[in-house]
């Protein structure tokens, strides 16, 4: 069946804790976007699979006024009831919420919540509550704070999930996390990046340290570069307003695309337990220089070469003569024994021509002699969509001469696991936190030591105005020098421009 789903990763196996039976669970926001296409049809994808805490309430809060209908009407929006089995399962999921109105600065609203969640809870000795925060960042550290002052309880225990972004810069980083660190610890804490509960992107640790021939090439010795790509076909589309606070680097490389590269990058940890794992993470953030501007391109899309797409500067709510990057390539190094000398490449960008994020791992070349100018192995991790990890290889193509061909060893997820349903990263990071395992959220050192790789860097884009960025046109690769920039780092793009990846149909499907 399609449905089925595993979870073979236990919480006992890291050391977590889960919650217990009778756990409440808060959705502060739930009257917003996110919470309902990602939060709510999460809970009802665990719901769904049984992955819940027994006897879970779940209760929504915002300053939204509405009665009990209309909340279940707006979060039930976005789930998707193609059959009668899901839609008598989504009755069953909507009967165990409810919704409390108030304001995020006030006690008020939150001392309603408490005496709401008391109810559901009856007369129980210990009170579990799991806070999800699907809020914007300038209210985190006001509802962190009632929070804690009105709705912990006296008895058990409370964890909080925080969104990204996780600050702008390392001082209001520290600043976020100052204001947290007295009244929530950080064992209580978990920073939710949706990367790192993303299927192919949790399974770089099973190929990395569960495979010796990906352990033994695994280094400087036999590694050129590793290229990190995000790419989305689509602009910012009206949100430019908001998008141009953060921008491209802020907005996905410093945070997803750079926990990417700590997998990636890390030593094989001494157990799955998060601090372990973390340990290791931490260790790599350490080890890398803060960015060079010489090894970094940006650009900002403008319109497609039709005319038929807009530019950047074209979105209203952008403002006029934003100097926004929406694209940029970025340089990376870790001084240490592994990783000396590699370039780590993040690339990333709005109205370019393809959606994909992927992992491109590029061997050096092949030892000269009775070839000349042979293809390099790769290996691709393909993150999204449809999840793939292929190695580009050389073989002898069939017929009566020595010629060479570069074909793949492929393992693509939908033909070969067809049977099993990969979870979507909210689903895993939400059981992940109701398990009490960390392993997949950002730790506070953690935080702080990314944002001092990108800070100053960041920093000095603000504050040099007449570094603009490179017009490309939407729909494009990027700017058109990506390649001899890329090129003087050693990475060789589709040698002889023979490979495609095959789109040949095997039981229906590409």
């Amino acid at each position: 069946m399609a449905d089925t789903i595993i979870s073979s990763t236990k919480a006992s196996d890291t050391g977590a804790v889960p919650l217990p039976p009778n756990s409440i669970i808060v959705v502060l926001g739930a009257s917003g976007d996110l919470a309902k296409k990602k939060t709510y049809p999460a809970l009802f994808g665990l719901y769904r699979y049984g992955l819940l805490p027994k006897n879970v309430k779940i209760v929504g809060y915002a300053r939204t006024k509405m009665d009990d209908a209309d909340y279940k009407k707006r979060i039930s929006s976005y789930m998707k009831t193609p059959t009668e089995t899901i839609e008598t399962q989504l009755k069953e999921f909507l009967a165990m919420t409810s919704y409390v109105s108030g304001q995020y600065d006030q006690d008020e609203g939150f001392i309603s919540l408490t005496k709401h969640i008391e109810e559901l809870e009856g007369d129980v000795e210990e009170r579990y509550r799991l806070f999800y925060m699907a809020l914007p960042p300038n209210v985190f550290i006001p509802v962190a704070q009632h929070l804690k002052k009105n709705c912990y309880p006296k008895s058990g225990g409370a964890r909080i999930i925080i969104e990204k972004p996780f600050g702008h810069d390392l001082a209001s980083s520290r600043e976020l996390q100052t204001a947290l660190q007295p009244i929530w610890t950080e064992d209580e804490i978990f920073r939710i990046d949706h990367y790192l509960g993303k299927e192919m992107v949790k399974n770089i640790l099973i190929l990395r340290f569960g495979n010796e021939f990906f352990g033994a090439a695994w280094n400087k010795n036999h590694v050129s570069s590793v290229q990190i790509t995000f790419k989305e076909p689509f602009g910012t589309e009206g949100r430019g307003g908001y998008f141009d606070q953060f921008g491209i680097i802020r907005d996905v490389m410093q945070n997803h695309l750079l926990q990417v590269l700590t997998m990636i990058a890390m030593e094989r940890p001494v157990s799955f337990s998060a601090e372990d794992i973390r340990d290791e993470k931490v260790r790599v953030l350490r080890a890398m220089p803060i960015i060079d501007p010489k090894n970094v391109v940006i650009g900002q899309y403008d319109k497609s070469l039709d005319g038929t797409k807009p530019s950047y500067q074209d979105d209203a709510t952008v403002p006029k003569g934003s100097r926004c990057p929406t694209f940029a390539a970025i340089v990376m190094y870790i001084k240490n024994d592994r990783w000396d000398g590699v370039p780590f490449i993040l690339k990333a960008g709005k109205a370019l021509d393809a959606a994909k994020v992927e992992v491109r791992v590029q061997f050096k070349d092949v030892t000269s002699g009775i070839f000349k100018d042979i293809p390099r192995n790769e290996l691709v991790l393909r993150i999204q969509p449809d999840e793939a990890v292929y190695v580009k290889m050389n073989t002898k193509l069939p017929g009566l001469t020595m010629k060479t061909s570069v074909t793949e060893l492929d393992l693509t997820y939908k033909r070969r696991f067809s049977d099993l349903k990969i979870p979507e990263a909210y689903e895993a990071l939400i059981l992940d936190a109701i398990n009490g395992d960390h392993s997949n959220f950002v730790r506070d050192d953690e935080l702080d030591a990314s944002w001092k790789i990108f800070t100053p860097f960041l920093h000095y884009l603000d504050e040099n105005t007449d570094i603009v960025p490179a017009k490309y046109p939407y729909g494009s690769r990027g700017p058109a020098f990506l390649d001899d920039f890329l090129a003087s780092y050693g990475y060789a793009r589709e040698q002889h421009g023979m490979y495609q990846w095959p789109t040949t149909k095997v039981n229906g499907n590409l």
